[in-house]
């Protein structure tokens, strides 16, 4: 069964808004590991608009099951990852001033920056995943760099599905899982997937490792609680 890692970004948001510690971003970590996640994500970007370093290392002392930190492989990430040193390192092309990951790495025009940034994160032995469209030749690219994983970003396909076109935008994914198992390659996923389309995505791609999960399931833990959400989700998994 695929992993769920929880995205606890808003969460942080929320409690920016107001300052202070409510609500607690730390304990709210170790809830969502106690009510089932296995795993916590986190996206630290330089602005500190949710996430901030602090948060890094506090939610660090907290870890039970996996820590997956994502962002743009920059100086201030690259030291998060050297001194924490988390289960996971998702490298992420969106650089300061972007609102959300909505693409993968150009693979081709970035080959010797990520294969730089991959070898040393390996040196520190924690395992590399790099955020990609679902296209077969950046897949074995990224074979070819060294990398552990990819995280396929789902945007196109959570619009598809949406617009009713899920049995077309399923392929190019089942495609792509096809090529990383071959070059030797984990799978994660991640963005926009919902209870809506998980279930779907997940049957169709049953070489799934990783989902990771933030906005939507945050967004319906508002209506069911997180520990009732975490559930929800999990069970899309089954």
């Amino acid at each position: 069964m695929a992993k769920l890692s929880v995205n606890i970004n808003k969460i942080a948001t929320l409690r920016n808004a107001r300052g202070g510690n409510l609500p607690n971003v730390k304990q709210f970590a170790i809830d969502c590991q106690a009510f089932g996640a296995d795993g916590i994500t986190i996206h630290p970007r330089p602005d500190e608009r949710h996430i901030t370093m602090a948060d890094c290392f506090e939610i660090a002392e907290t870890i039970a099951t996996e820590y997956n930190i994502e962002g743009f492989p920059d100086e201030r990430y690259l030291s998060i990852i050297k001194e924490i040193k988390p289960t996971q390192a998702t490298l992420v092309p969106d650089p300061p001033g972007v609102l959300t990951s909505n693409a993968g790495w150009d693979v081709s025009n970035q080959y010797e920056t990520l294969k730089k940034h991959i070898e040393t994160i390996k040196t520190w032995g924690v395992r590399v995943s790099v955020f990609v469209e679902p296209k077969e030749e950046d897949i074995e690219r990224i074979s070819q760099l060294g990398a552990d994983r990819i995280e396929l970003y789902t945007g196109p396909y959570a619009e598809g599905y949406r617009l009713g076109d899920k049995s077309k935008e399923i392929l190019p994914y089942q495609k792509a899982c096809e090529k990383a198992l071959t070059c030797g390659l984990g799978i994660n996923a991640g963005h926009d997937l919902n209870l809506d389309n998980l279930a779907f995505f997940n049957n169709s791609l049953r070489q799934l490792d990783e989902v990771s999960i933030g906005h939507a399931l945050l967004s319906d833990a508002l209506y069911y609680g997180i520990e009732n959400a975490i559930m929800l989700y999990k069970r899309c998994l089954h």
